[in-house]
């Protein structure tokens, strides 16, 4: 870790006030994009961090300053500016990145990637607007995300926290479920808010969703949305259609983090309908700003009989494929 303190001048008032934004929103969506640290006092500023990470960071502030004698910040702005200066390509050649462990301070405790596939998959998250989260249940998929979610939150790099579910029959029907729509889908987003409570605590969760703070929705009331300055996971994905994905992924807008977490082995939707997530893990695969992260039947956390039953139904499987 290294610091570096630059001086922005002109010393205007005015112009620090556009650069840094309404309480500080343009440097922490420089934070979460580069993971460093601003520190500041009128026009001094120490940015702390890895050193690759630090000097692309003072390299766009001295660039974004300049540009506030003229404009007014966004938040779009600032996230094309970085773009310009090809932010990624500089953060994957540092290697260090990699090998930091993240942990994330809840209610509930420190929360920690079991392994390296589930550290790597925290890193991914910090470091990526689009991930995808893939692989049996128990691995903590859904549950790291909620995590990741929250700490954004906690830290002001987000605005929002928005969960979403494609309600897709298990079996049931809809429509002989009690209530309003609302009441009726309520069981398929069930393991969020689970997962919600256990890291804030009840009161907390339901005073957020009532200010519209943390948004918990099926997944066909994304449509038409832009979402920005928001945390979006989308949940149990190998239930959406091809054309449900990309409208949630196309829903996506500047300042915002989205993970899609789903098992491709367990989709709820009819046989004749391709996993949305099945398709678009072929689509995306080499496109690049955007993460994957497979996990596998050693990955599970939950009860140990768990991990033996998993691994069971794959060998099942491996076998019946192999005599067809």
């Amino acid at each position: 870790m290294i610091s570096q303190e630059i001086s922005l001048l002109p010393a205007d008032n005015g112009r620090l006030s556009n650069f840094c934004g309404q309480l500080n929103t343009h440097l922490r969506q420089i934070e979460a994009r580069l993971q460093v640290e601003i520190a500041n006092r009128g026009n001094q500023f120490k940015v702390t961090g890895l050193d690759t990470s630090v000097k692309a960071a003072c390299a766009v502030m001295q660039k974004l300053f300049a540009s506030t004698e003229k404009e007014q910040l966004t938040a779009e702005l600032i996230h094309l500016a970085m773009q310009d200066a090809s932010i990624d390509e500089m953060l994957s050649t540092s290697a260090a990145v990699a090998e930091q462990n993240i942990a994330i301070k809840t209610k509930a405790g420190m929360i920690k990637g079991r392994g390296a596939n589930q550290q790597a998959y925290l890193r991914k998250i910090t470091s990526h607007d689009i991930n995808f989260g893939v692989g049996p249940a128990g691995t903590g998929k859904t549950y790291l995300a909620v995590a990741c979610a929250i700490d954004a939150l906690q830290n002001e790099k987000v605005r929002k926290i928005i969960l979403v579910r494609p309600a897709v029959e298990a079996g049931e029907k809809l429509g002989f479920l009690p209530g309003d729509m609302a009441q009726k889908v309520d069981p398929y987003l069930r393991p969020l808010y689970d997962a919600l409570y256990e890291m804030l605590g009840f009161e907390r969760v339901e005073k957020m969703i009532d200010k519209g703070i943390i948004e918990v929705a099926p997944l066909a009331f994304m449509r038409g949305r832009t979402l920005n300055d928001a945390f979006i996971i989308l949940d149990e994905a190998q239930n959406t259609t091809t054309e449900q994905i990309k409208m949630f992924l196309t829903r996506v807008g500047f300042g915002s983090t989205a993970v899609v977490t789903g098992d491709i082995t367990q989709s709820d939707l009819p046989s004749v309908k391709m996993s949305g997530l099945r398709h678009v893990l072929e689509v995306l695969k080499d496109i690049e700003g955007i993460s994957f992260t497979f996990f596998g039947t050693r990955d599970v956390v939950r009860h140990p009989l768990v991990q033996r039953i998993v691994s069971a139904y794959e060998a099942y499987e491996q076998k019946n494929t192999t005599d067809q």
